[in-house]
């Protein structure tokens, strides 16, 4: 018998598994998902998973932990994230937001908006 998956596990998949660079984003969002980043817009699976890659490729050794969140209201979760990896001029870390939109039932997420900063 499977379980849905809480929200809090769903988030925890998303930067602990996507953003990791694992290949689940078919696992956990939508065929219609749509990712809004400053300059441009993702969609899909197949597109986001490419541009996790993309970002991945840029640092070495990155990792993401969970500073605050999920949390959640209606269909909408919120997180906030501290990311460190290595790039060519040594350590670097930076911070994120998501706000992400559930769909199925709270099983994938259909929607997502960025927000990252140097930090």
């Amino acid at each position: 018998m499977s379980t849905m998956p809480s929200v809090r596990e769903l988030y925890r998949r998303w930067i602990d598994e996507l953003w990791a660079g694992q290949p689940v984003a078919a696992e956990i969002v939508t065929e219609d998902f749509v990712g809004h980043w400053p300059d441009r817009e993702v969609h899909g699976p197949h597109e986001l998973q490419q541009i996790v890659d993309q970002t991945r490729n840029m640092l070495s050794d990155m990792t993401f932990a969970i500073q605050i969140g999920p949390l959640h209201e209606g269909d909408l979760v919120a997180g906030r994230w501290v990311g460190s990896g290595r790039g060519p001029d040594g350590p670097m870390s930076f911070t994120g937001n998501d706000i992400l939109r559930l769909a199925d039932d709270g099983q994938r997420f259909a929607e997502y908006w960025t927000g990252t900063s140097a930090g």
